[in-house]
Parts: C-alpha cells; sequence; structure tokens
C-alpha cells in the first residue's frame, strides 16, 4: 500500500468505511476509530508494541470487523515543524504497517498530542494509574479527530 495525503486517503475510501488512528509509543500503539461519516474519532484501545507482523495481523483483524479502509497515524514532528529523527522513523513505521496491514495510510502531526491529553486527565483529576491506561488511546483519537477536523 502506501503513504499518500489525507484527502485522497479520505477520497479513496467506500461509503460505509471508517478510518483507523494510530499513536505509535515506544511500549503500546493507541488506537482509535472514526464514524463512518468521517466526522468523529473515538478512543478504542492500544496494542502492546511488538513485532510488525503481530501488529499487523491485530490491525488486520480490526479493519475487517470494523469496515475500516485507511490508517491515520501520527507523526511526530520537531517544534519547529521539522522531521527529526523520530518524525522519520515513525514514517518508516507508517510504510511498513501500511504494507503489512494492506491499507492505505496518511501521516498526521501529533506535535504535543500526549502531553496534552496528560493535562487534560490531571485536570480531570483521573488518577496516575487509570490515566497511564487511557492516555495512549486517548492521544490516538485525539490525532484522529485532528486530522479529520482538517476536512473542514
Amino acid at each position: 500500500m502506501a503513504v499518500i495525503n489525507l484527502q485522497d486517503l479520505c477520497a479513496g475510501l467506500g461509503r460505509e468505511e471508517r478510518l483507523i488512528g494510530l499513536d505509535p509509543g515506544s511500549k503500546t500503539i493507541g488506537v482509535a476509530l472514526s464514524d463512518v461519516r468521517l466526522k468523529v474519532a473515538s478512543p478504542y484501545g492500544t496494542i502492546r508494541r511488538g513485532k510488525l507482523a503481530g501488529i499487523a495481523a491485530e490491525l488486520h483483524r480490526l479493519a475487517a470487523r470494523e469496515e475500516a479502509g485507511g490508517l491515520v497515524i501520527g507523526l511526530p514532528l520537531a517544534s519547529d515543524g521539522r522531521m527529526g529523527p523520530a518524525a522519520q522513523a515513525a514514517r518508516d513505521w507508517a510504510w511498513a504497517i501500511s504494507d503489512a496491514v494492506g491499507l492505505p495510510a496518511a501521516l498526521w502531526d501529533e506535535t504535543l498530542t500526549t502531553s496534552e491529553v496528560h493535562e487534560l486527565l490531571i485536570g480531570a483529576d483521573i488518577s496516575r494509574k487509570r490515566r497511564a491506561a487511557v492516555v495512549d488511546r486517548m492521544a490516538a483519537a485525539r490525532i484522529l479527530q485532528s486530522a479529520l477536523d482538517s476536512r473542514g
């Protein structure tokens, strides 16, 4: 498959297909799903970071079950907007996971997403243990929602 821009990704979706949002972290990958109208992103779950084949198999099952036609993957740009080593690694991973899952992907800037989610959860007086359990999927939802909102 390919890593393409968001507009082309959305234009290529079938009428009832949704998007999967991913926030790839070092230990877990946050997962979110859009609705079929591509208006609302919801936290879905997490996938433990491991071998690409295992992650791809889990995402493939999820895509089939939820009728997803594409991936939106967080891109950790540097604070000045440049592609640093983390963004380059995320881009390479996006190409690999897109090929392995068999779905096209778009990259979306995730700068400060996780820290914003942490602040939101702290403000809501969520315990540290509960924050750890939900932050990755909420960050994925925030990335996906930002991408959906950019469509106007």
